[in-house]
C-alpha cells in the first residue's frame, strides 16, 4: 500500500486529536489561522459594505456549500436539487468550479438530464449552461463564492464536523466560522457515520443562526453495483468477506465506516481528494480484485475507473449513496421551488 493514506491520517490528527503534541502543532498553526480568518473576514466585510461588485447570473440560481473543506455532502444535495427540478418539468445547470473531473462526471451520471459545466468563471459558466437549454442553475461548492448573486444560498453542515476542532484553517477544517450561517436562507445538516439523534440535535443547536429552514438528510450507501455490468449486489454478501475499500474523497472514514458495518473484513486503500488514478494505481487495484473477495469503490471514483478497468479482473462494487431526508425536506423545497414560481 505504500503511504497512500498518510496525508489523510496526519490530517485527521490534527484536526480531531486533543493528545498534546495535535494540541501543539494546532498552536504552530495559530498564527496562519489568524491570517486566514482575517483575510475572510476582510473580504466579508468588502462584500458586506459593496465595496465588491456582485455580479448578476442570467437565471435563477441555488448556491450549495459548506463551512468546512471537503467530505460534508454538497455534491450529492446538488444532485438531488437538480434531480428535483428535473422532477418539476425544468432543465437545471450544474455549475461547478472547475477543479477535478470527477465530480463533473459524478454529476453527469446522476442528473443525466441536466447540464454540467465546470469553469472557475461562474458567469461565463452561467451563460454556457443557458445556452444548452438550462432554466435554473444549481453552483455546487459556492456559498463562499460572493461574487455572484444566488436567489437561494444553502449551507451545508457534516454532523461529523462536531468530532472537529472549531478552528479556521490551516489549524482546523473551517472556511468560515458559524457566523457565517447569517448569509444562508437554509441549512442542511449531513450525516454519515453520525447517528440521527446527533444530526437533530445539531439541527436544533444551529437553527437559531439561520434565517430560513434547517434540514437533516442521511447519506447512507443502500446498495453495491459492478462497475461495468451494473449488477446489484446485496450488503449482507459482503459480511465476513475479505474486501479492500478503496477511495479518492475527502472523507475516506465515513465511507470506512459504511463498509466496515457489512460485516466485512476491510483493508483500507486511501489516495487524496480529487486523485487521478495512474495506470500502475489501476493495476494495484486490479492485484487487489484478484486477491481480495471484493474490491469496493466510490461513486466518485468509479466514474474515472469504469472505462479503465480491465476485463479480465474481476469488477469493483461501487457502493451508491443515497441521499434520504429525515427533517425538513418540504420546507427546503418549498424555498427551492419558490425560486423558480413566477410571481402572479
Amino acid at each position: 500500500m505504500g503511504r497512500r493514506g498518510d496525508g489523510h491520517r496526519l490530517i485527521r490528527w490534527l484536526w480531531t486529536s486533543r493528545r498534546v503534541d495535535a494540541r501543539v502543532a494546532r498552536l504552530g498553526l495559530l498564527p496562519f489561522a489568524g491570517l486566514w480568518r482575517a483575510g475572510i473576514g476582510a473580504r466579508n466585510l468588502a462584500y458586506d459594505q459593496g465595496w465588491i461588485p456582485v455580479r448578476d447570473l442570467p437565471l435563477p440560481a441555488v448556491g450549495v456549500g459548506n463551512l468546512t473543506v471537503g467530505g460534508s455532502g454538497k455534491t450529492p444535495l446538488s444532485s438531488w436539487i437538480a434531480a428535483h427540478y428535473i422532477a418539476r418539468g425544468l432543465v437545471p445547470g450544474i455549475l461547478l468550479r472547475g477543479y477535478g473531473r470527477d465530480e463533473v462526471l459524478v454529476h453527469r451520471h446522476r442528473v443525466p438530464g441536466a447540464r454540467v459545466v465546470a469553469d472557475p468563471d461562474r458567469v461565463a459558466a452561467a451563460e454556457r449552461a443557458l445556452a444548452q437549454g438550462a432554466q435554473v442553475l444549481v453552483l455546487d461548492d459556492a456559498f463562499q463564492r460572493r461574487d455572484v448573486w444566488r436567489d437561494f444560498n444553502l449551507a451545508v453542515v457534516s454532523a461529523e464536523t462536531s468530532h472537529a476542532v472549531r478552528w479556521p484553517l490551516p489549524a482546523g477544517p473551517w472556511r468560515e466560522g458559524l457566523e457565517a450561517l447569517r448569509r444562508a436562507d437554509a441549512l442542511v445538516i449531513t450525516r454519515k457515520r453520525a447517528d440521527a439523534g446527533a444530526a437533530l440535535s445539531l439541527a436544533r443547536k444551529l437553527a437559531p443562526a439561520v434565517d430560513g429552514p434547517v434540514g437533516v438528510v442521511h447519506l447512507g450507501v443502500s446498495r453495491y453495483e459492478g462497475l461495468v455490468s451494473g449488477r446489484v449486489t446485496r450488503a449482507d454478501a459482503l459480511t465476513g468477506a475479505r474486501v479492500v475499500a478503496a477511495s479518492a474523497i475527502a472523507d475516506p472514514d465515513a465511507f470506512v465506516a459504511q463498509t466496515k458495518a457489512t460485516g466485512a473484513q476491510v483493508q483500507v486503500a486511501n489516495w487524496r481528494d480529487h486523485h487521478e488514478f495512474r495506470d500502475e494505481d489501476v493495476a494495484w487495484l486490479a492485484k487487489a480484485a484478484r486477491k481480495a473477495d471484493f474490491v469496493v469503490i466510490t461513486q466518485k471514483d468509479a466514474v474515472k475507473l469504469r472505462d479503465r478497468w480491465p476485463a479480465s479482473v474481476p469488477e469493483p462494487l461501487v457502493a451508491v449513496l443515497d441521499l434520504v431526508w429525515e427533517d425538513g425536506e418540504d420546507a427546503i423545497t418549498a424555498g427551492l421551488d419558490a425560486m423558480v414560481t413566477p410571481i402572479e
